[in-house]
């Protein structure tokens, strides 16, 4: 079984368990070639480590009991996108609506910094304060998703 076949079926045993958790959500998995499977899982509320260790030992006995790896020759992490990791899902961007964001552009790799005011099915928009004091303006800068390389959460102290 290659990698995108073995993360589909991953996909499809982690939507099975999540189900019945209202607002949870599956971001991504990935699986590295020496089988560590990492799978990142969000919810609109929110997810508490003692969730995410539940899910973790109920998926590690699924794929365990089933033999989906070979020897059972795999290691497994579960756990909510870190702030390191960039948004993926529309639902991401909508949950973290009103928090600061670093956006990347396609292309040349531009990057706009500002406030995540908006957000369609299309675009966002970011709130950005040039200046300081008086002579402080705000911006709004609206970014097609089809332009958008990265988007991540930024830590303001």
């Amino acid at each position: 079984m290659n990698i995108e076949s073995q993360i589909k079926a991953l996909e499809q045993k982690v939507a099975a368990l999540i189900a019945d958790e209202a607002g949870f959500f599956l971001v991504e998995i990935r699986i590295k070639p020496t089988n560590n499977v990492k799978v990142f899982i969000d919810a609109d509320q929110g997810i508490g480590i003692d969730k995410l260790v539940q899910l973790n030992r109920k998926l590690y006995k699924d794929i365990e009991e089933n033999a989906f790896f070979p020897g059972g020759d795999f290691s497994l992490e579960v756990s909510s996108p870190g702030l390191d990791e960039p948004l993926k899902l529309f639902r991401q961007y909508r949950k973290n609506l009103g928090r600061p964001v670093e956006v990347i552009l396609l292309g040349e790799g531009s990057k706009k910094e500002g406030k995540l005011i908006s957000v369609s099915e299309e675009e966002i928009m970011l709130e950005e304060e040039i200046g300081k004091n008086k002579k402080k303006e705000i911006v709004q800068h609206i970014i097609p998703f089809d332009q958008i390389k990265t988007t991540k959460i930024q830590i303001k102290f």
